[in-house]
């Protein structure tokens, strides 16, 4: 495939919004590489949900470096990509929203900001962002049904306030198109024609379609 031709779709959204089943159901459909968060892999994580303050940077560092390693893969491989969750979703929502919570003093966001300020000159945006919006009482269902043990531990206030830093962001968002997609009214893996619908608005964005 001539590297024009590619595609980059990120799939973005809150914590249980469903990032990776909307991701593999796209990959599947358009028969494009898949990119998915690999969260457990983080050896922060769990410590993280016990102690926020004391883990939030270390945390935060190992996401961006994966997440940076990951885009720069995907530039460079020739391939359509859908990826579940983006670098800018680190950068904008997740370590403000720690910082702002006050689990991430001053000193460590700024440094923390200067590296993805870095990383970022290096870095293209999406062809497109898909936007998952979740409410947080959905968010706390589909946490609990996956029954991930470290995720027992998160704090509603947290997952509150990274709802609130994301439509901030998607307000603002400029990068490129953007799909905002409700996830309340949508079960994508269980109704094809959610899905379809779906596709019909990524064939629209990305190829002019319909």
């Amino acid at each position: 495939m001539n590297k024009k031709d590619t595609k980059h779709i990120v799939i973005s959204g809150n914590i249980g919004s469903g990032k990776t089943t909307l991701t593999k159901l796209l990959a599947k459909h358009y028969h494009w590489e898949s990119r998915l968060d690999k969260v457990d892999d983080n050896p922060y994580l769990s410590d993280f949900y016990e102690d926020m303050r004391r883990w939030a940077f270390s945390l935060q560092v190992y996401f961006l470096h994966s997440r940076f390693n990951t885009v720069l893969d995907i530039q460079q491989s020739g391939q359509s990509v859908i990826q579940d969750r983006s670098i800018y979703e680190d950068a904008y929502i997740f370590a403000p929203n720690l910082h702002e919570m006050g689990l991430m003093s001053s000193r460590d966001f700024k440094s923390y900001s200067d590296l993805f300020d870095l990383m970022a000159k290096l870095v293209q945006p999406p062809d497109l962002l898909i936007y998952l919006r979740t409410e947080v009482a959905q968010l706390v269902k589909q946490i609990q049904n996956r029954g991930r043990q470290y995720e027992s531990r998160i704090r509603l206030d947290y997952l509150a306030g990274l709802n609130e830093r994301y439509e901030a962001w998607i307000a603002e968002y400029t990068a490129g198109p953007i799909i905002i997609l409700d996830v309340a009214n949508n079960n994508f893996s269980e109704n094809p024609e959610a899905l379809s619908a779906v596709i019909d608005k990524i064939d629209a964005k990305l190829f002019g379609l319909f």
